[in-house]
Order: structure tokens, then sequence, then C-alpha cells
């Protein structure tokens, strides 16, 4: 385990890496990704900031905050309904046409539902499409720019807030998930196929990091959003477990030092007290984290990576974006 006290004073350090480091937060208007975002700013010398998201009252509120933390800071607000995936490549040119190089991804996009499939216009599971298409698609589409900031920056990072572990098997005959769709499938399979997307773009791409970090239990203020009933179940649940809880401050402070730590450092990058990769390897590029920036692993995945999985299930996602991004457009 990191301690805390670590955290931050690495945290603190960040303005050594310079001025005008560009971030992107996928999903930063609440919970774990606004906390981290709030910690970026207050560590970093004159950053830029991208929120991507829906709501845009809650951002101008969030932009004039960050504005009175570091007044060296630049927010943009990039409004865009993430569950469709041509939304989010529009979302991707907006911020391609402002910047030429992004140092940071960071993403925690996703919803909270107790429904089974709900098929978007794309023919993706809405879901399903939120914690994991949608989030590397951004990760794919801005890699020029992450590539631009490997070359001058000592920063060029993509990290996806889920869980790396997967407490059920994949089903290998029905990838997206059209005819077995159910949440702990759902569960299964985006949690597993980020694990192989973090491991297949570490590996082409060996000078950007890509890490999938579990939050543990953190009170982001979701139950806000259930019904009545579900709303005073939650927070009763929530009282109970506190004393197990991760605060939301220091889950901001502890994704902040795995997104910038020289532990985590890209694959050609990697020096001695670089930690041991997803793969066991150390300095891989690729990491698989807990909330407490212990390295995380199951037999499971170590079976499916046997099996060379993670290649399947990346030609699979690129087959998902082409059919509904490429030239014509169009319906998985």
């Amino acid at each position: 385990m990191v301690a805390i006290q670590a955290v931050r004073s690495h945290n603190a350090a960040l303005k050594d890496l310079g001025p005008g480091l560009v971030a992107v937060f996928v999903g930063g208007t609440s919970g774990i990704g606004l906390s981290t975002a709030r910690e970026f700013v207050r560590n970093t010398t004159s950053p830029r900031l991208y929120l991507v998201g829906r709501n845009q009252e809650e951002a101008t509120k969030i932009a004039q905050e960050f504005d009175q933390i570091n007044p060296e800071s630049k927010t943009t607000f990039v409004k865009a309904d993430l569950s469709l995936l041509r939304n989010v490549d529009k979302a991707c040119s907006e911020i391609q046409a402002k910047e030429p190089k992004i140092n940071l991804i960071f993403m925690t996009c996703g919803y909270f539902t107790t429904k089974g499939r709900q098929e978007t216009a794309e023919g993706l599971d809405r879901k399903f499409s939120l914690h994991y298409y949608a989030r590397w698609r951004f990760a794919q589409n801005l890699l020029p720019q992450l590539t631009a900031a490997a070359t001058s920056d000592p920063l060029s990072r993509v990290v996806s807030v889920l869980d790396p572990m997967i407490r059920s098997n994949l089903v290998l005959d029905d990838l997206s998930l059209k005819t077995h769709f159910s949440l702990s499938n759902c569960a299964a399979h985006a949690c597993g196929f980020s694990d192989f997307a973090a491991e297949e773009l570490a590996a082409a791409n060996p000078n950007t990091s890509f890490i999938h970090a579990y939050p543990g239990l953190v009170n982001t203020g979701l139950a806000n959003t259930f019904g009545p009933i579900l709303r005073v179940g939650a927070t009763i649940l929530m009282a109970a477990l506190k004393p197990f809880a991760v605060p939301l401050t220091e889950s901001g402070e502890r994704h902040l030092y795995a997104a910038t730590n020289q532990a985590y450092a890209p694959k050609a990058k990697a020096g001695e007290d670089a930690a041991l990769g997803s793969d066991g390897v150390k300095g891989s590029g690729a990491y698989w984290l807990s909330w407490n920036g212990e390295r995380m692993d199951s037999d499971r995945l170590k079976g499916y990576r046997a099996q060379g999985l993670g290649k399947t299930i990346w030609a699979h996602t690129l087959e998902v974006f082409d059919k509904i991004c490429g030239t014509e457009g169009g319906k998985y």
C-alpha cells in the first residue's frame, strides 16, 4: 500500500513537471473524476483541463471553483452524451482542434442501473458503451496527442477507473452481449475488456502508459440520483460501511498519484523504480491497480491472456468502432 503521506508528497511536487500540462477528464463533472481533476488543478502549474460530460450547469460551477483554486488554470467544458460513440468522436475532434498534445486522459464515465439491456441507436447497450467502448474510443482517438506529449513532456498517460478484476466468465461467442446481456455479464465484459485494452494499447504505444484502476468503496454521491427507496437504502448502507470507505478527497489524491507517478511509466521510459505491469513484467506500460496503488491480478485473467484473448478483444473493439464510426456510419 502506498501511504497517503507519500501520495500527498508526490502530488505536491507535480509543479516540477513544468507548466501547461493538458488533461482530459471523461466524466469529470462529478465523483472520482471531479475529485481527481480538482487535485490536478491544485498541484500543477498553469494546467489546461477539458471536462467531458452532459451537465453544463455543474461544469460552469466547477470551472469557477478551479479558477479560485488555481487562477492560472483553464477549464473547458465539452458537452456530450457519451453513450453514443459518434458523440465521442465529436468531443475528441473539438479537443484536438485546440490541443496538439495531451498529457493525461482520465476516464470515469458510466452510470448505475438495475435495468436490463438498453440498446442505443448505435446498437450497443448504454451501460456497456459508457463503461467500455466510449472510454477506449477516447484513448484511441487521442493517441496522436498522447504521442506528441510523450516526445516533449514527462507525462503521457491514460487512466480508466472501473475494476481490473472480473467476477464471472466472459461470453466469448457474444462479446458485445447482444443476446447474453445481464448486469453481471456487462460488468465482467467491461472490466475484462478494459484490462486487455490497456495491455494491447501499451504494447503498441510504448511511450504512453495505460492504467486500469479500481477505486475501492467511495461515497461519490451516486445515491442522490436514485429514487426515494433506493436512495434511503444506499444512504444507510454507506453509513454502515463508512469505516471501510475511501474518502472522496483521498480517492482523488490517490488517483492523481497513479496518473502521474513514474512507478507506472510507459514501457519505453520505465526506470529502476517502475512497478510490475499487469503481465508481471516490470515497467511493461500497462498497469492494473487497486485503490491503494498495489498491483491486481487473477488466475482467470491469466488464463484468458494465455489464450491470446487480448488481441481478440481489441480486434472486436476496432470492428465495433469501424461499423459505428466509419465513413458510412452505422449500427453494430
